[in-house]
């Protein structure tokens, strides 16, 4: 693995939270289990209502003009096919329900994994794995380190090469840069022409599972926060051994 820095600190990986899933776990069951009374009770309340309309209907009906039973079949087909519409729904909100706690409960055995991601990174003093992509055609590349507002802080020659790079936070002056998220960018050139700028994907520790809005979301250490689809691989997390 290449290095940007011929410093090698040395820290153990923090431990990730004991904090998981059960809360959203325990919120998307109840709602399940809520879901069908709720729309049980809107359609017997709405039969309720279709049988006074109808009994109503009835009694005021001209006796030289009845309606014609055709009515009656055409209003109890269209009664039918509500209630059918409404009970399909309140099903489908159950699979749903139970598709995302089935969704959570895998999701949650990723916490402790780390994640290889397009987001920013915390760095706490120890290495952060980086995996560039760079352009093919180019014979030399720089890596460019942006703070958490998004301010470029450093450049690093590095090689133009798809080898993952450990970053370890050092800066120019040898100093190590202060904690906090940090996104990086590849900056491929030939000669002095530049072919692109890419944003470079990193490996972090996933720290916690929860659901926001309906959907499952991963927190990784230091705060960020992504959707499972944009994960790009997981792996164990590497040990860092004393100097």
């Amino acid at each position: 693995m290449t290095t940007v820095t011929p410093a090698t600190p040395t820290q153990q990986q923090p431990q990730p939270s004991a904090s998981a899933a059960t809360p959203a776990t325990e919120t998307e069951t109840a709602a399940a289990e809520t879901s069908s009374p709720v729309g049980n009770a809107l359609i017997d309340s709405d039969f309720e209502t279709f049988l006074l309309m109808l009994t109503t209907q009835l009694q005021n009906q001209d006796p030289l003009n009845p309606m014609e039973s055709q009515e009656f079949a055409v209003q109890l087909a269209t009664f039918s096919g509500v209630e059918q519409q409404v009970r399909s729904n309140d099903l489908l909100e159950s699979i749903q329900s139970q598709l995302n706690q089935m969704s959570m409960t895998q999701l949650a055995g990723w916490v402790g994994m780390e994640a290889r991601v397009n987001a920013p990174a915390w760095f706490d003093g120890g290495p952060i794995t980086l995996m560039p992509e760079p352009a093919p055609a180019a014979d030399r590349a720089e890596l460019v380190v942006y703070n958490e507002a998004n301010t470029e802080v450093g450049r690093y020659p590095v090689t133009p090469s798809s080898d993952p790079i450990a970053w370890y936070g050092m800066q120019q002056t040898g100093e190590p840069y202060p904690q906090g998220l940090y996104s990086f960018k590849l900056e491929s050139y030939i000669g002095s022409e530049l072919l692109s700028a890419k944003e470079v994907e990193v490996y972090s520790e996933i720290v916690e599972a929860r659901n926001e809005d309906g959907a499952t979301m991963l927190v990784l250490e230091g705060g960020a926060s992504i959707s499972s689809d944009e994960i790009m691989a997981l792996r164990r997390p590497e040990v860092q051994s004393a100097a």
